[in-house]
Order: C-alpha cells, then sequence, then structure tokens
C-alpha cells in the first residue's frame, strides 16, 4: 500500500493532469463526479474495467503476447488507483482536516472549506470497497501466473517492460499469492485488518483530541485568542447581607483543544509554563484508545510479516527499499544517534540556561513543554527575526513566480494561472496552474487561503512546505515512463523523498530568494542579512531536530520490529527510548505516540541524507543553472521508478551518496547531515 501522504499527492497530480475544453465537470475534473453519491458509480465502473481487463489477460495468457500482458496489467492498476487517489484526496480535504505535507495542497491563515460532508463520507465508504476489490486483484491466480508467463519470455524487449514485469510479480507476491490458500485466506484478513485498524487509529486522533479550559483568558497571548472557542464560568464572590445573596462574576476564559495545530502554536507562544504543561500533558494523553488499537496493529503486522517468512513487520516494511534490511536501518540511525548525542547534550545545556536566566531560577528544570517555546524564542531573540517582517517578503502571489522562476531556470519551462471549469474545483481559491514546456503541457493544483480577502502571506516555514511539495509534483509532472507502474513517486521511499527534500534546500538560498522574495510595498529584494539570520536560526540546534528524527524512526522501529512479549507495553517502550535516545525528559503519564499518525517511514531519514548530498554536489555551486537543471530532470526526475535506486542516486550524484554496500544493501553516507 503507498503511504498516506503519496496516495494524496498522486491523487491531486491524477486529478488534475489533463486540462479539457469542457466547461462543466465533476470534482477534480471526473464527470462522474458531480455529486457525492457519484464516488459509488466511480467504483462501479472500475471494478467493472478491471473486471474486464482479467479476462483479457486471461484470454491473452494462452497467447505469446507478453507485452500485452505487462500492458493490460499496468491499466487494471491505473484503473482502481484512480478511485483510491481521488477518494484518499476527498477524505483528507475536509474543512476539518488540514493537510500540511501530503499534497500540492496547503492551508496558511485562517482556514478553508473544500467539500460537503458528504463527499467525505461516500469518498470514505469508496476507499474501502476498492481497497476491497484491490485485495481481490492482488490475489487473482489468473494475474499472478499472466505475469509470471510474461517475465519468463525474451518478447519483453524494453529493460523498462522487464522490469514492470518483475515489480509487478514482487507486489503480488507482497500479497502472499505464492502461499497455500489457507495462509493466503488468512493474509487478506490480516492486510483489510490492518486497513481497518489504520483508518481507526487516524479518525480517533482526529475526533477525540482532549482540551484545556484556561481561565482567564488572558493568560493566553492575545494573538492567539481568535484561534480558540471563548468559554466562561462563575466565581462566587462575597456574601451580601442585605440582600441575603451570594455575589457572582461572570469569568471569560478560552478552551484549547489540543489538536495537533493547537498544540503546535500553545506550546510555541505561550508564556505561562502552566498552561503549557497542561495543554502538553492532555494533548499527548489523548486519544486514550489508541493504546488499544496500535497493540492490535502490532499483532496483525507482526503475525503478517511471520507468515509472509519475514522476523519481523520492520523487515517487510523495509525489504523494498535500499536499506533492504530493519538491522541496517537500526545500525545506521544507532550511529547517528552516537555521533549526534553529545552536541545534542550541549544544545539542551543552552536552552535550560536560557530558561534559567529568563526566568531568574538558577535551579529551574528543562521540561518536555519548555523545548518549543524557548528554542523559538532563543532563535528570534539571537537572530534578531520578526515573523511579521519575514512575511512581507512572501506573499502568496511571489511565491508563486519563485516556483517560476525554478521551473524557467532549471528546466526552461513556465507555469500559467488557468481557470477551473464549473464543478471541478471544492472552493473557490483553489487555482490551477499549468506548465508549459516546449514538449508537454500538465497541471498542477494548489490552495492556499486568501486571509478574507487580503492578500496571503506564508511565513518562511510555509515556503519551505511549498517547496518541498513542489519536488514531489515535479517527480510526477517531469517523470516520463512507458508504464504508470512507475510513474513519479511510485519508487522506493528514500527515492520518492530525496526531490521533494532537495527543493527544500532552493527555500534556503539566497541567490534563489532573492529572484522573487519582494517587499510587497516597496519591490525591493530580501535583505541577505535577513536570510542569513534565518539560516543562523535553522542550524542553531541542528542536533537536537535530528536526534528527535532518529528517535521517531527508531520508535517505529522497535514498535513493528521482533516482538518479544505480547501485548508491548508500548508507553514504557516510548519512554525508555526516548530517555535514551534524546536529551529531554519524557512527562510522566503520557502517550504522544497514540496520536503520532505520521509514523516516520525508514526512507524518509535516508532522503535527507541522499538530498544534502546531491544539493552540495549538483546544486550549490549554480544552483538556478541549467546545467543543475538538467541533471535533476535527467538523472533522476524523469525515471520515477523505473531504475534501481541506487544505481540512479549514483549516476546523478556519484559514488559519494552511499557507503557500506554490505552485500548489495544501501547505508547513505552522513556526512553531509552531520558536518
Amino acid at each position: 500500500m503507498l503511504s498516506r501522504a503519496a496516495t494524496i499527492r498522486r491523487g491531486a497530480a491524477a486529478a488534475f493532469s489533463t486540462v479539457s475544453e469542457k466547461t462543466e465537470t465533476g470534482l477534480y475534473g471526473f464527470d462522474v463526479l458531480r455529486t457525492a453519491k457519484g464516488f459509488r458509480r466511480f467504483v462501479d465502473d472500475a471494478i467493472e474495467r478491471s473486471d474486464e481487463l482479467v479476462a483479457h489477460v486471461a484470454h491473452v495468457a494462452r497467447l505469446p503476447s507478453a507485452p500485452e500482458i505487462v500492458r493490460a496489467m499496468d491499466e487494471i492498476s491505473n484503473t482502481v488507483c484512480s478511485v483510491i487517489d481521488s477518494a484518499e484526496l476527498c477524505r483528507n480535504t475536509h474543512p476539518d482536516r488540514w493537510v500540511c505535507d501530503g499534497c500540492f495542497l496547503f492551508n496558511f491563515g485562517a482556514g478553508w472549506q473544500c467539500v460537503f460532508r458528504e463527499f467525505v463520507e461516500e469518498a470514505d465508504k469508496a476507499s474501502m470497497r476498492i481497497y476491497e476489490h484491490l485485495q481481490y486483484l492482488n490475489t487473482n491466480t489468473t494475474l499472478y501466473n499472466a505475469i509470471l508467463k510474461a517475465e519468463g519470455e525474451s518478447v519483453l524487449l524494453t529493460e523498462e517492460a522487464k522490469r514492470a514485469a518483475t515489480t509487478m510479480r514482487i507486489d503480488f507476491e507482497k500479497g502472499g499469492i505464492h502461499l497455500p490458500e489457507d495462509k493466503l485466506e488468512r493474509v487478506n484478513q490480516l492486510n483489510l485488518e490492518i486497513a481497518q485498524l489504520g483508518r481507526k487509529f487516524s479518525e480517533n486522533v482526529m475526533n477525540k483530541p482532549g482540551f484545556v479550559d484556561v481561565y482567564p483568558a488572558s493568560r493566553v497571548p492575545r494573538n492567539l485568542r481568535h484561534h480558540f472557542k471563548s468559554v466562561y464560568r462563575f466565581n462566587c464572590g462575597s456574601f451580601e447581607k442585605q440582600g441575603n445573596q451570594m455575589s457572582t462574576a461572570k469569568q471569560k476564559g478560552l478552551r484549547i483543544v489540543t489538536d495537533s495545530e493547537n498544540l503546535s502554536s500553545a506550546l510555541r507562544w505561550i508564556s505561562d509554563e502552566e498552561v503549557r504543561k497542561q495543554v502538553y500533558i492532555v494533548g499527548n494523553s489523548k486519544p486514550r484508545e489508541n493504546i488499544g488499537v496500535l497493540n492490535e496493529l502490532i499483532d496483525a503486522r507482526d503475525e503478517l510479516a511471520k507468515i509472509m517468512g519475514c522476523k519481523s513487520y520492520a523487515d517487510f516494511a523495509i525489504r523494498p527499499n535500499m536499506a533492504a534490511s530493519a538491522d541496517v536501518v537500526m545500525s545506521f540511525l544507532g550511529d547517528l544517534s552516537n555521533i549526534v548525542r553529545h552536541k545534542a547534550d550541549e544544545e539542551f545545556k543552552a536552552i535550560q540556561d536560557f530558561k534559567r536566566r529568563i526566568c531568574n531560577e538558577k535551579s529551574a528544570d528543562l521540561e518536555p513543554w519548555d523545548e518549543d517555546y524557548f528554542i523559538g524564542m532563543m532563535k528570534s531573540s539571537l537572530n534578531n527575526l520578526d515573523a511579521s517582517i519575514i512575511a512581507k517578503y512572501f506573499p502568496l502571489s511571489q511565491c508563486l513566480k519563485g516556483l517560476n522562476v525554478l521551473v524557467e531556470s532549471l528546466f526552461g519551462a513556465t507555469f500559467h494561472q488557468i481557470p477551473m471549469r464549473d464543478g471541478e474545483s471544492w472552493h473557490p481559491d483553489v487555482i490551477k496552474l499549468s506548465l508549459h514546456h516546449p514538449d508537454e503541457i500538465i497541471a498542477l493544483v494548489c490552495n492556499f487561503s486568501n486571509s478574507s480577502g487580503i492578500t496571503a502571506r506564508l511565513n518562511h516555514g510555509d515556503v519551505e512546505t511549498l517547496f518541498h511539495e513542489f519536488g514531489h509534483a515535479l517527480h510526477s509532472l517531469l517523470s516520463r515512463t512507458e508504464y504508470q507502474h512507475f510513474s513519479g513517486t511510485r519508487v522506493a521511499l528514500d527515492v520518492a523523498e530525496t526531490p521533494s527534500n532537495l527543493f527544500e534546500c532552493y527555500a534556503w538560498d539566497y541567490r534563489v530568494l532573492k529572484t522573487f522574495a519582494l517587499d510587497e510595498s516597496t519591490g525591493e529584494a530580501i535583505p541577505e542579512k535577513l536570510v542569513k539570520a534565518l539560516n543562523a536560526s535553522r542550524n542553531m540546534f541542528p542536533a537536537t531536530e535530528l536526534q528527535r528524527q532518529i528517535f521517531y524512526s527508531i520508535m517505529d522501529l522497535t514498535l513493528f520490529g521482533e516482538q518479544a512479549s505480547k501485548p508491548m507495553d508500548t508507553i514504557s517502550t516510548v519512554a525508555d527510548l526516548r530517555r535514551k535516545h534524546t536529551s529531554w525528559k519524557c512527562a510522566e503519564g503520557t502517550h504522544w505516540h497514540t496520536r503520532f499518525t505520521h509514523l516516520i517511514n525508514y526512507g524518509a531519514g535516508y532522503a535527507r541524507c541522499f538530498a544534502a548530498t546531491i544539493w552540495q554536489e549538483v546544486c550549490q555551486e549554480e544552483p538556478l543553472s541549467r546545467n543543475a537543471g538538467s541533471a535533476i530532470r535527467d538523472k533522476i526526475l524523469q525515471y520515477g521508478g523505473l531504475k534501481e535506486p541506487s544505481s540512479l542516486l549514483k549516476d546523478f550524484a556519484g559514488d559519494a551518496i552511499t557507503r557500506n554496500p554490505d552485500n548489495g544493501i544501501i547505508r547513505p553516507d552522513i556526512y553531509y547531515i552531520i558536518k
């Protein structure tokens, strides 16, 4: 299964991948989605078409037509994925659901609404129906035998067709089709159970976030109060003798719902330590129901992995990626953890000393709810950074011009905004961009809040996110493969995240920023001094940030690694890992991992190392040169998942990008990420 983020990204790309002359259409450009119930027809049509293709494959499998088998199988995949991608895109862009790292959709500012709840509910049902059909296809012996025949025939003349056949065969076997019938049936049950548990976990996070009522409202900074709901209580006062009554006073407070967005804002900006503590503890103790859900998920994944011949689910999940082994990944992470520990401890002490000076308490301890607040304060004060001053250089219109600068400088292409057709969009603020190149036309969709008529401004973190997702977009838009099975981000996770991490680097380079980051009132380019200050702020606590990512990854590997006992006490396990691999305390009674829907995938950690190496070796000297663009497009983006990942990266940046090829198992060179 694709990750949620990858699925949403592909949904956005697929839904808006063509430009039509029709003036009316349905959601995402699909005529069938003119109404919410259109998702039912969408699934019916996909099942009908895939069944026709299955029958076609059964026919051609009796004939020497291996290329036709591969093409038909590729179309089956595309037919089913079109529904999955669109349903997931709809499910995850409901007005109550924020998308910040999953696709080309962003919410900056006051928020936005996209589709009616009915669309989301129908998309949810469609997603489960098509997933059940996908399980049927993945265990169809007719298809499996056909692809075995195709893979073994020399008629497959192109390297891409051979790799497609092999990849499809491996995908079938990941679903257990080669197993005895009883084991295959159990694998099907487990896959459905795992999908349902994953969905339940996410829904619990979304629907049961917890809250803290803060009295009086003045304990929350004025500029944050509009994010929170007002609540009231009555305080009993003194006894009035004449009226023989107790006087009361109505006191206003604020209810902080501890979803991820509010939790982040509160911990970053609220100076009242007691409020931060309450918000942190409540926010990281919900939803309690997910303790049981996670235990069930661990057991189901472990059983699946054992049936599939792996010692753990971690090994089963990593096997398709460049690392190929959970032991190799754990070794890599262990090396990083040891290397950064001393530096991270020094950074921790610096933050603690800063808190003691600010609070005028020589023995004050640094608590988990202090991290975001005091790190943010240190970065702003030591580098003289003012968020409002920074934002004036990044109005949305200029940031979109920045994307145009990149594509024109690197690839000789240009962006143009084109009108949305009636019914195509889920919100009037969505814009559609057409990427014009001498050889093609493509479309990319982005959404930003218009801040109630005021020019939308992005903070620099938003700009970095935009450039990150732009990297994913370009990977999809500029890949040139015969089979959709290899298109864009359909690639090992380590490689899928590499272009997006690479384009983040462009958001920090002054030579790039000065081309579009202009003061909206004077037109002057962002000062180099300010960009240097931003970079200095970014680089202030590198060991602390890296240590956090290492901890997330080791936690993931441990929870889904070899199971010594059942059920695992995940609360104590995660607390022990935090103490071992970070410099920070663990707040007693909290279990933040039960709301951690973005379990760090193993490829992402590798991708940051790969991207840092590529930036240094290929792009840093002349980041906007056509030579750099040609290298990015011709050596990585155009191939999608076609080429073997390690050879793809080595062809791009040379042997320096990897080290320790233990029996073909690749580990990235960690030099560039820690230097």
